[in-house]
């Protein structure tokens, strides 16, 4: 169904029931002219360019996208990460449609519905080990503050009160609350929004294009960077580190991966010195490497794990922030009619969304999504590593069905020269995404292995255009 408002309409009188379901048809012979732009302020946009030459879709299928004048755009970036089953999956909407009709809408704050407990059951069945107490959330970025906040939580119950601090990493993303973006790493994000908070340090990226570009596989030099946390408890002191916090696999700043060892580094030495180890696996969770979750697939276990986007195959906001026994079962002390945790949301556990998560959750189950990813990252990385002899390439990263390729900046020009290659594909059928100097990719894992083809025949084209 599509809202009567999504375009404007060509003629009085008619019935909305007529109207409402060529809407698309008829955003597409109207194109952008049928909108007036003015009154939204879109995210992460440069909306002064988009919006004297707008961009729009109007439908998604399967594997593609729908442009307002007719075109279609394979989608190489899942929408934003996060559309695993691909676009349009019926029982999805049935489920949504279902629940709304049922019970739009529970609050969670000292009642409950049965979808909130069954959705948390599945997912802490595909978990990673331990990982089986379940916070929902809205948003990857409520995540991330979430588990924030459970950190100093845990660490004050435990009579560990003066650990307040956090370690994140430079390049890392995190959302974009006040507590992600105080331990993330991007400067576009942080430099217009200080103070931050307080006693937040970062460790250095992985990202060594000078002795590891071209990797075929994870980067063979790097791993003494995981010391930065011994030299961080050094500075700091131990007693004052509630957690430290890391993407297994940084994608927003262009698909970073960790040297072999890294990651286990880290775990041992928080371990050591009593810090909570956080994955951020916003965008690696639910099939993106070939395992349900990175901590699978690099054998690491964190203690806490924040999730979003693939828990809905992005058909509604949630997130859902996955906590060790050990980590829940500290803050249930004290009497029990009090509550352990001064936190949640409004549409924490929506019964609409946690609907819709488990209609996702059949579907990644039913048709092997969760790990299809591995019998597709050898064709992947081999098509990938094919534009290695395009202009300007310095760099390729691949893991799973992820990756990012990196482009020389032009000089005094950061970031342009990916962005004309983004558009190119737009204008050319493939919907890829541009961060920075880098291009990245992470298509719904539906994707076959002819269109991955096709995807990485419409970058060369661009890159040889765009150089």
């Amino acid at each position: 169904m599509y809202p009567s408002t999504a375009c404007v309409l060509p003629a009085r009188g008619l019935p909305h029931e007529i109207l409402t379901p060529k809407l698309p048809e008829l955003c597409m012979k109207l194109g952008s002219n049928a909108h007036n732009l003015d009154h939204y302020w879109m995210p992460f946009t440069a909306n002064r360019e988009f919006k004297a030459k707008p961009r729009m879709l109007v439908e998604a299928r399967g594997m593609h996208y729908t442009t307002d004048d007719g075109r279609t755009l394979l989608d190489g970036t899942a929408g934003l990460w996060c559309v695993m089953a691909g676009h349009g999956r019926q029982e999805i909407a049935d489920a949504a449609q279902r629940q709304l009709l049922t019970m739009d809408y529970a609050p969670n704050f000292q009642m409950g519905h049965g979808l909130a407990f069954d959705f948390a059951k599945q997912l802490a069945a595909i978990a990673p080990h331990g990982l089986d107490r379940v916070f929902f959330t809205g948003s990857g970025s409520e995540s991330v503050d979430t588990a924030l906040k459970i950190a100093l939580a845990f660490q004050r119950s435990r009579g560990q009160g003066a650990r307040t601090r956090f370690i994140g990493r430079e390049k890392g993303y995190h959302g974009v609350g006040f507590g992600g973006i105080s331990v993330g790493g991007l400067i576009n994000n942080r430099r217009v929004f200080g103070p931050l908070l307080p006693g937040v340090d970062h460790m250095r990226h992985t990202l060594d294009i000078a002795r590891n570009a071209f990797s075929p596989c994870l980067p063979e030099h790097g791993l003494e960077l995981a010391e930065d946390l011994e030299r961080a408890v050094a500075l700091h002191g131990a007693e004052t580190i509630a957690a430290v916090i890391v993407e297994p696999v940084a994608g927003s700043a262009g698909v970073i991966l960790p040297p072999p060892g890294y990651l286990e580094r880290v775990r041992e030495i928080a371990t050591k010195h009593g810090i909570l180890l956080i994955f951020d696996e916003v965008i690696t969770g639910f099939g993106r490497l070939g395992t349900a979750f990175a901590a699978d697939y690099f054998g690491v276990m964190p203690d806490i794990m924040t999730t979003a986007k693939g828990l809905t195959n992005g058909a509604l906001p949630m997130g859902a922030v996955f906590c060790s026994r050990h980590v829940h079962d500290t803050l249930m002390t004290g009497p029990e009619q009090l509550i352990e945790l001064f936190h949640g949301y409004t549409y924490s556990g929506h019964p609409v969304a946690c609907a819709v998560g488990l209609a996702t959750l059949e579907i990644y189950q039913r048709e092997g999504l969760l790990t299809r990813g591995a019998a597709l990252a050898g064709h992947w990385q081999k098509a990938f590593h094919s534009l290695r002899d395009c202009p300007h390439v310095i760099d390729i990263r691949t893991i799973g069905v992820m990756a990012g390729v990196e482009l020389q900046p032009r000089n005094g020009a950061p970031g342009a020269r990916a962005h004309e290659a983004y558009l190119h594909c737009f204008y050319n059928g493939q919907l890829v995404r541009a961060t920075g100097d880098t291009l990245a990719f992470s298509p719904p894992l539906i994707v076959t292995e002819a269109q991955i083809d096709e995807l990485v025949a419409g970058v060369r084209a661009a890159l040889l255009t765009v150089a």
